[in-house]
């Protein structure tokens, strides 16, 4: 948010109703060079890893598989994980569809590769 604009709420859940797409970041908010972006997910992402900066993923509604090489964590509604950087990870969805909110700095691509990454769009 630059300075002198006025501070405006976001209805998550409006935000959440104009896309349909999954796996498909949407940028509803920039903060202190960081983008809130608001996912619907539903299988299986990829293995991916981001050398150079944390992931912060909270489950707005459904349930999150997080898999590591060494472990599965099961996240709900409400409940949040932060993934360390350089730290693979295979995100899942294998049934129903996830609502998440994900703050990661600014152009961060979401496959942890630019080449491959989509490229989050704002809403």
């Amino acid at each position: 948010m630059a300075a002198g604009e006025t501070p405006a709420k976001v209805n998550l859940a409006e935000k959440l109703a104009l896309f349909s797409d999954h796996w498909a970041p949407r940028i509803a908010g920039r903060y202190n060079g960081n983008e809130i972006r608001l996912v619907k997910a539903a299988g299986d992402f990829r293995w991916h890893s981001h050398p150079e900066t944390d992931e912060l993923f909270l489950v707005l509604e459904g349930r999150l598989h997080m898999e590591f090489r060494d472990r599965t964590e099961v996240l709900g509604p409400g409940e949040m994980i932060i993934v360390p950087a350089g730290t693979e990870h295979f995100p899942r969805v294998p049934e129903g569809e996830v609502r998440l909110l994900l703050i990661d700095p600014a152009d961060t691509p979401n496959t942890g590769d630019p080449a491959t990454a989509f490229k989050p769009l704002n809403i």
